[in-house]
């Protein structure tokens, strides 16, 4: 199972509506800002299965990708009125904004990366039980039956084939942030 990755985005949402709060974010700050305090759920294999979950899954872990000029400046901010009021940490409050937010994009890089890789595994996995199961089954035989078995396994590659190209969509979701972020910030270089 890959940890810290909700069933499905609405039941982030019902599970953060029910949550006590002491501030509530509205606008584009509630979209924005980053999780205070992460929980640790579990995707299992229904959630890789389910295209429509699993798609929305990575849409909501996206977000901070979107949104990463919005949230360069917002950080920046947050530790520029840090600083002024006497909570300055180590070195420029612009290093400092520039270091908490790429921690928070490779972190969120890593939890996809954990998501996907893992329903990979799944969707591979089902798909070979149904090339097995339709090589190996004597009541295959049986000319409707096949037919539904390779209907199964046609349903099941392009399910397969969905999943695999989210490794394609992370890695240019990956290259623009990056693109961005070193373009937003001449003086950090991420580690």
């Amino acid at each position: 199972m890959a940890d810290h990755v909700p069933r499905s985005a609405s039941h982030t949402r019902r599970a953060a509506a029910l949550a006590p709060c002491s501030a509530l974010a509205l606008g584009s700050l509630a979209v924005q800002a980053p999780m205070l305090t992460p929980r640790i759920v579990h995707v299992d294999a229904p959630v890789c299965q389910d295209l429509s979950v699993f798609k929305e899954l990575m849409n909501e872990y996206r977000k901070l990708d979107d949104a990463i000029t919005m949230r360069m400046n917002r950080t920046t901010a947050q530790f520029r009125d840090r600083d002024r009021e006497g909570h300055a940490g180590k070195g420029s409050v612009q290093d400092q904004a520039c270091e908490y937010l790429w921690r928070d994009l490779v972190e969120n890089w890593k939890r996809r990366e954990s998501i996907i890789e893992y329903c990979v595994g799944v969707v591979d996995k089902s798909a070979e039980e149904k090339r097995v199961a339709l090589q190996q089954d004597p009541s295959a035989a049986d000319e409707r039956m096949q037919r539904r078995i390779r209907a199964e396994m046609y349903a099941q590659e392009t399910k397969r084939n969905q999943v695999h190209n989210e490794l394609a969509v992370e890695k240019i979701v990956r290259n623009r942030s990056h693109n961005v972020f070193t373009g937003g910030i001449r003086t950090w270089k991420p580690g």
